[in-house]
C-alpha cells in the first residue's frame, strides 16, 4: 500500500502544477447486488472484468441502468462490490476498511459528479480548498493552489462567486478544480456533460482529456456523449451489468474530426456497417465463409452498430 502512504502526505501538495501520475486499474469479476427489503435482489453488476493502464483515458458507455455509475462508485471507493475485486495500482480497494477508504477517496480519487455537488454557502475558492483542508495542507499553500486551479479551468475572475452566481458550465469547472485539489492520480467523471450546453460541454471534454494527454492522469468517464467518447483511448460498453465489448474510437469513427461533423459521420458509418452485414449474410448463404467465421464477424459488426446507434441517439437524432 506504498502509493497510498505517499499520497496521504500533505507535504506533496504544491501551490501549482500536477505531479502525481496515473494508476493502473484491474477489475476482476465485479458483482454488485442491491438488497431491497428481505426478498428482493437487484443485480447492478454481473461479473465485470477489465484492465486500464496508467495514464489511460477510458469511456464507459451503455444505456441507463447498465451499471455505469455503480462501477465508478466501486472504483472510487464510494461503494463496495458484493464479490470480485478492484485493484488500483497496488491498492486492493475492495478490501480497505472505512478509515483507509476515506484516505483513498481523499487522496487517490478526484470525482466529478453530474450534479456538481458544490457547497452552496461557500465561494468557488472555498469549495476548492475543502479537500486540501481535509488533508491538512497548510493554508498559504492551499489558497495559492485553489487560485491556480481556478485559473486553469478559466474561472480566475469567479473565485469569490458562490455556486448560485455561476452558470452550469462554470459550476462543473469548479467541480473539476475540486477534484484536482489534492493532485489525485485517478479522475472519475459521471456523465460530466449531461446537463450542459454545447459550448460548456466541449470545454469540460477538453479539460478532462487534457488531464490524460498532458499530465498522465488516469481518466474514466461514464458518458452518453459521443464527443467525449471519441476523445478517449478506449470505450468499454456495458449492458445489463455486463461488459459486452471494448472498442477503440478509431474502430468506430475517426477521432480526428470537428465536433460538428460527428453526427453525419456516425450516420455514414452506420450505413456502411449495415451494408457490410448484408454482404456478410450473402457470402455466408453462398458458402464463401463457414458458420464460425460468419458468427464472429456478424457479432463484431452488430456490437459496433449498437455503440454507434447509442452515440447517435445521445446526439438527439
Amino acid at each position: 500500500m506504498n502509493i497510498l502512504v505517499d499520497l496521504i502526505n500533505p507535504s506533496r501538495i504544491k501551490p501549482s502544477g500536477f505531479y502525481t501520475k496515473g494508476v493502473s486499474i484491474i477489475a476482476d469479476e465485479l458483482v454488485k447486488i442491491y438488497r431491497i427489503g428481505k426478498n428482493i435482489s437487484v443485480p447492478a453488476l454481473r461479473g465485470i472484468s477489465f484492465k486500464i493502464g496508467s495514464g489511460e483515458a477510458v469511456s464507459i458507455m451503455g444505456p441507463s441502468g447498465s451499471g455505469k455509475t455503480t462501477l465508478l462508485n466501486i472504483i472510487g471507493g464510494i461503494d463496495k462490490p458484493t464479490s470480485g475485486s478492484i485493484i488500483v495500482e497496488n491498492i486492493k480497494v475492495s478490501e480497505l476498511d472505512e478509515t483507509m477508504l476515506e484516505k483513498y477517496r481523499l487522496c487517490c480519487v478526484g470525482y466529478v459528479f453530474q450534479a456538481f455537488n458544490l457547497i452552496p454557502v461557500l465561494s468557488s475558492i472555498e469549495n476548492v480548498e475543502l479537500p486540501m483542508i481535509a488533508l491538512n495542507v497548510p493554508r498559504d499553500i492551499r489558497i495559492k493552489r485553489a487560485n491556480w486551479l481556478l485559473e486553469q479551468v478559466g474561472l480566475i475572475d469567479r473565485i469569490h462567486h458562490k455556486p448560485y452566481e455561476l452558470s452550469g458550465g462554470q459550476q462543473q469547472r469548479v467541480a473539476i478544480a475540486i477534484a484536482l485539489a489534492n493532485d489525485p492520480p485517478l479522475i472519475l467523471a459521471d456523465e460530466p456533460t449531461a446537463e450542459l450546453d454545447t459550448e460548456n460541454a466541449l470545454n469540460i471534454i477538453n479539460l478532462l482529456t487534457k488531464l490524460s494527454t498532458d499530465y498522465g492522469k488516469t481518466v474514466i468517464v461514464s458518458t452518453h456523449d459521443p464527443r467525449m467518447a471519441i476523445r478517449t483511448q478506449r470505450i468499454i460498453r456495458l449492458e445489463d451489468g455486463r461488459a459486452i465489448g471494448e472498442y477503440k474510437p478509431s474502430e468506430l469513427i475517426s477521432s480526428e474530426i470537428r465536433y460538428s461533423d460527428i453526427t453525419s459521420l456516425i450516420k455514414t458509418r452506420l450505413a456502411s456497417m449495415e451494408k457490410e452485414i448484408e454482404e456478410l449474410v450473402d457470402r455466408f448463404r453462398k458458402g464463401f465463409i463457414n458458420h464460425e467465421e460468419f458468427h464472429q464477424k456478424y457479432v463484431k459488426l452488430k456490437n459496433y452498430i449498437e455503440v454507434l446507434k447509442e452515440m447517435l441517439y445521445s446526439s438527439g437524432y
